[in-house]
């Protein structure tokens, strides 16, 4: 069955196709370049994956003899425990599910979690392979359809109805599409908009997805999964500021925690569609419509330009040194300025005919 929506004529995609193209040749060398390699502490930066965790890496020991480490040994082998029963069984539960088999004995949320990321990276296996799933908070949107591991059908629509990301991605078989672009959206709000707006409709056929802030596993594993399916332009809309672009990263090269699973998280194909700062000066937002940097947003900034990655993307080196100077921050809410539908109708259209991504 094909999907109803019908986008712009062509023509308009030319830019999107020979990027797309671009993408299929690096893919069809097998990543292309030599990879770059920074060695740290714990992670190892490689242009083609992301961050991974080096083999020398620092460790920590556990023991059951210890009056420090006892409990998180207890702990540990309680998780492992029902681990090995869900493995056996073929059945699956959530970080939460866990959680509350013994709230009492686990204390907080946050002690479950960093042991089942422990016991992952000890056991050096994705965490779907302890059939542990994270609640999913994404959704998703577009011309993509696709079966569950139960059997059921989604079929995702461009109306204002989003789909939430499914709990298990792996599960998921079947998938279907004739999207021309994946277009990743940092926040539920502008998210809702967009699709309030028909930009994915007046766009069709593309396929649109939030994280709402920083992404969970499922979403992160969604993109990874679309990108390996389809090779897709994968573009993300940030807003103009250091947490965007830390959302933007950890999508695009994954982050220090995760480092152990980022041949299964990380797209780095992705692309910085906008917010860009010098989208700011180009279009001539007004001052009233920026905010001022806080001493937290410079830390942040300082910090993911001595990245190793950031050696590997000097047009992004340069948007963030703009804003530095600037001492300026900007939401995508800054655009409204122009008009209340200026980011569905102008921006986001102009961006993807002329190719303005970085």
């Amino acid at each position: 069955m094909a999907f109803v929506p019908t986008g712009p004529e062509a023509s308009f995609f030319d830019a999107l196709d020979r990027h797309r193209a671009s993408l299929l040749a690096v893919v069809k060398q097998g990543a292309g370049e030599a990879p770059a390699r920074v060695t740290r502490v714990v992670s190892r930066f490689e242009d083609s994956v992301g961050l991974q965790m080096i083999p020398q890496c620092i460790t920590r020991k556990i023991k059951s003899d210890s009056p420090k480490s006892v409990k998180k040994f207890a702990l540990i082998l309680k998780i492992l425990s029902m681990i090995y029963k869900l493995v056996q069984s073929n059945t699956y539960a959530t970080k939460r599910d866990i959680y509350y088999t013994d709230s009492q004995l686990f204390g907080n949320q946050a002690a479950v979690d960093n042991i089942i990321d422990d016991i992952s990276c000890m056991l050096k296996v994705p965490r779907r392979s302890l059939h542990v799933l994270s609640t999913s908070k994404g959704l998703i949107a577009g011309n993509l359809r696709y079966m569950e591991e139960d059997g059921t059908r989604v079929q995702c629509t461009c109306s204002a109805t989003a789909t939430a990301v499914p709990s298990n991605i792996q599960g998921i078989r079947n998938l279907i599409t004739d999207a021309k672009f994946l277009l990743i959206v940092e926040k539920d709000a502008t998210f809702q908009r967009l699709l309030d707006d028909n930009f994915c409709s007046r766009m069709s056929p593309c396929i649109m997805v939030t994280g709402k802030g920083i992404p969970d596993l499922n979403t992160r594993l969604l993109v990874k999964k679309l990108w390996d399916t389809f090779h897709l332009p994968v573009f993300t809309l940030v807003d103009a500021d250091p947490h965007g672009i830390e959302i933007m990263c950890i999508y695009k090269y994954g982050s220090m925690s995760m480092s152990f699973e980022a041949h299964s998280l990380t797209v780095p194909a992705i692309r910085w569609l906008g917010l860009l700062p010098s989208d700011i000066k180009r279009l001539n937002i007004p001052k009233d419509s920026l905010i001022p940097l806080t001493k937290h947003d410079h830390m942040k900034l300082d910090s993911i330009l001595r990245r190793p990655y950031i050696s590997c993307q000097p047009f992004w080196r340069k948007e963030m040194e703009m804003m530095a100077d600037s001492k300026m921050k900007a939401e995508i809410q800054a655009l409204t300025f122009l008009s209340s539908d200026y980011l569905s109708r102008v921006y986001l259209p102009n961006k993807l005919r002329f190719g303005g991504w970085i």
